[in-house]
């Protein structure tokens, strides 16, 4: 059987772009107004796309004021409100949200998306996050972020805790017989008693099993303990590789951890994110995508490259080129990517602060025709088995995307016309778990 592509949209914020609110005709409010929220999950449901993907963020002040007077991420809705909310008003889509795995607890997560699953019947998804930002600690009463290391330590204790609340009970333990007054088996229910070097957590869980068993879980880093994590825990990889060269020593190398680790290489998704510009030409599209980069200022522009370096970078000569700059705690392989622009094309301060102020990732900009060119290939070489697709402005950049681009990619095979199943692990082609604990 053909291999055909898997689209979730990256949907918090709604662009990563820096100046997408400002774009002509975007909807300045989008990230805030559930109204607009709503139109864009129905219109990605009509599309077939598996998954509305939301990144969270826990702190707001990781830039300085005047840089961040500038940006149309300083307000989001938190992601378990609104993706309860969007489940009433979609059928098939899956909703994912991001949890930190350091700056929350085990039972808070399993609870959150146990519940998500069963209100949106089985349509939840797990991204796991050690969050990179360090401002996120004085919000949680820190007043340092935990070493990079460290994070992923709890991080993979800390899956192995919720998965194994989700299993709490059988799936069958609810009996619920009237007659003889009987509402659950006791003998289905399991109590964790789980004691780490990390967590403590008794158990059980006071919800059922979720519907698909456990939420899909979404893993999304690529630095070495994130690229582990993925290959023992992840059945989706949400990554940012800036070519296909790249991705494909990513997608190999993780889905070659799994054999190690024991699982079916099919059983893990890779879908890198993809900025998608599209126009009637290959020179229009090109040019929406100046005249959106001509929106980003630079002093939000400056503010995003010393938050990618961990360092700022405010005090750095404009047009010299980068100096070096020692390594932090911050996220190591965006920050990794950065410096591999800023020499490959000999960038100055500026340049490479207006690059990545707007959009420095993976990016498709061209016609439906050759974009879908580009899709297929990645597909081929086993680069991505599909894309996390971020839109470059709404709605406008996500209605040329589901009314263009994703019927060029139905009538070539290599997406749905329609879900086959109701489940976001059916989307997905990925297997119901089975509960550890009763057989």
């Amino acid at each position: 059987m053909a291999k055909s592509l898997h689209l979730t949209a990256f949907m918090r914020p709604v662009s990563l772009h820096t100046g997408a609110w400002r774009y002509p005709g975007a909807y300045a409010d989008a990230n805030f107004n559930f109204q607009h929220l709503k139109s864009f999950a129905q219109k990605l449901e009509a599309a077939k796309f598996d998954a509305f993907f939301m990144a969270d963020h826990l702190a707001v002040l990781n830039m300085s004021v005047e840089a961040l007077k500038r940006s149309h991420t300083v307000t989001s809705f938190e992601p378990f409100t609104l993706l309860s909310a969007l489940a009433g008003v979609t059928e098939k889509i899956g909703l994912a949200a991001t949890a930190s795995t350091t700056y929350d607890e085990p039972y808070h997560i399993a609870r959150r998306f146990a519940s998500l699953d069963h209100i949106s019947g089985g349509r939840a998804a797990w991204n796991i996050v050690t969050t990179s930002n360090p401002d996120a600690a004085r919000n949680f009463g820190h007043d340092e972020h935990a070493e990079h290391g460290e994070r992923y330590k709890r991080a993979r204790e800390f899956y192995d805790v919720v998965t194994g609340l989700w299993d709490s009970f059988a799936d069958d333990a609810f009996i619920r017989d009237q007659e003889s007054g009987i509402f659950f088996d006791p003998e289905k229910m399991h109590v964790l008693n789980h004691k780490g070097d990390e967590l403590s957590v008794r158990g059980p869980l006071n919800i059922a099993r979720p519907v698909q068993g456990w939420p899909v879980i979404v893993q999304a880093g690529q630095s070495e303990p994130g690229r582990q994590l993925a290959a023992e825990t992840a059945e989706v990889v949400f990554c940012a590789p800036r070519d296909i060269a790249g991705a494909k020593t990513l997608y190999a190398d993780i889905k070659g951890r799994m054999a190690a680790a024991g699982r079916d290489r099919d059983h893990l998704k890779i879908l890198p994110a993809a900025f998608i510009v599209l126009g009637e030409t290959v020179e229009e599209a090109k040019a929406k995508r100046a005249q959106l980069d001509s929106l980003v200022h630079y002093d939000s522009a400056i503010a995003s490259l010393s938050i990618a370096l961990g360092h700022d970078a405010s005090g750095f000569d404009p047009d010299g080129p980068l100096p070096e700059t020692p390594e932090t705690n911050a996220s190591k392989s965006g920050r990794a990517q950065l410096l591999k622009l800023a020499e490959e094309e000999k960038l100055t301060v500026r340049q490479l602060a207006q690059r990545y102020g707007g959009y420095s990732g993976l990016a498709f900009v061209g016609t439906p025709k050759t974009v879908a060119d580009e899709m297929e290939a990645w597909l081929a070489q086993e680069a991505a088995d599909g894309f996390t697709v971020v839109f470059p402005f709404l709605p406008q950049g996500l209605d040329d995307v589901t009314q263009k681009l994703v019927p060029e990619l139905q009538g070539r095979g290599l997406f749905r016309r329609d879900y086959e199943g109701a489940t976001l692990r059916e989307h997905f082609g990925l297997p119901r778990p089975a509960n550890r604990f009763f057989s």
